[in-house]
């Protein structure tokens, strides 16, 4: 799961900040110990040495290597029984004198070897939201948020079934895609005219793909075109901004439609179409064209994509943002 470099940035900053400070807690902890039980403090300090009295036994050569290592071992076993005494008379526990990592599976790098450990993941699970939260508008968007009631009953005949009838099976459909996600997951085309919800639903599938572990990226297609433009006019570090459209679990391309198309943005959506296709990796893309627009807008090879290798669902209704707005006008 390949998370975005901001994301993991600042989940590494929290874990090293957290293990900073357990090292801090720590340090205090043990130092009140002693500072009350300076005999304890000495007796480890004794132990600490061992390794050090047996080389030094043994380069003066007054005694054999073995006398001297019976020597220290008895030492030590009389350190360790005052060491217990003291401790289980102080009602101490022993593990309060250890240096625990702030995890125990990675040591608080937040690695094991080369995969990720799962202290890590969280924080970057919970940065994502954030950023997420932040491109959806305080992340409202849920699927027990989605309203139906503001869709029309009435059958609208060029579908011949209800608005309301069609988004419940959207919205079904959108619900079970997020049970069922996987890396491998198909992609979705979201078609339909402004204000029917489109990128409401976007917000709920990216927040529970969220919730489940996988890397979310939600951009804008205007903002996506803007940093592949910046990328290759700027000289800007070859992938720095543009990388994130490949590498994450799931894009999800909004308002697909609404940018100055040029051949240039027409190059790069079908770098990002073809590119994510040829990995497997799902893509969400959401739209005001309609089918017949899209060819034209692009190209053959985009559209046949889009259409053909993509899960459509058509949107229809009212536009359910202004119908919002007279509600609260009342």
């Amino acid at each position: 799961m390949a998370y975005a470099k901001e994301v993991l940035h600042r989940a590494e900053a929290r874990l090293d900040e957290a293990r900073r400070q357990n090292d801090l807690d720590c340090d205090r902890r043990i130092s009140a110990i002693y500072e009350k039980l300076p005999r304890l403090r000495e007796i480890d300090r004794e132990l600490r040495k061992t390794s050090a009295k047996v080389y030094a036994a043994a380069f003066r050569g007054s005694e054999s290597p073995e006398q001297a290592m019976q020597t220290l071992r008895q030492e030590n076993l009389s350190l360790q029984r005052e060491r217990d005494w003291i401790l289980e008379s102080e009602n101490i526990d022993p593990e309060d004198l250890e240096r625990e990592p702030v995890c125990k599976l990675c040591g608080g790098s937040g690695w094991r070897g080369a995969a990720m450990c799962e202290c890590l993941r969280e924080l970057c699970r919970q940065e994502q939201k954030k950023v997420l939260m932040q491109a959806f508008g305080a992340g409202k968007e849920s699927f027990e948020k989605f309203r139906l009631d503001v869709y029309p009953e009435r059958i609208d005949p060029k579908l011949g079934i209800s608005p309301r009838a069609l988004m419940k099976r959207v919205y079904e459909s959108a619900v079970s895609y997020t049970k069922t996600f996987s890396e491998g997951s198909d992609s979705l085309l979201f078609m339909g005219a402004t204000g029917l919800g489109k990128t409401f639903l976007s917000g709920c599938i990216a927040r529970a793909v969220a919730d489940k572990g996988y890397s979310v990226c939600y951009v804008s297609a205007g903002k996506l075109f803007s940093d592949f433009e910046t990328e290759k006019f700027r000289l800007k570090e070859d992938g720095a901004l543009t990388g994130e459209y490949m590498e994450t679990d799931l894009l999800i391309i909004d308002d697909l439609g609404t940018e100055m198309t040029t051949q240039f943005t027409v190059s790069a959506l079908y770098q990002v179409v073809n590119g994510r296709l040829l990995s497997g990796k799902p893509t969400i893309v959401s739209t005001n064209l309609p089918d017949s627009e899209l060819e034209a807008r692009y190209s053959a090879q985009i559209a046949s994509r889009l259409l053909g290798a993509y899960t459509l669902y058509q949107f229809c209704g009212t536009d359910v943002r202004l119908l919002k707005k007279m509600e609260n006008r009342g």
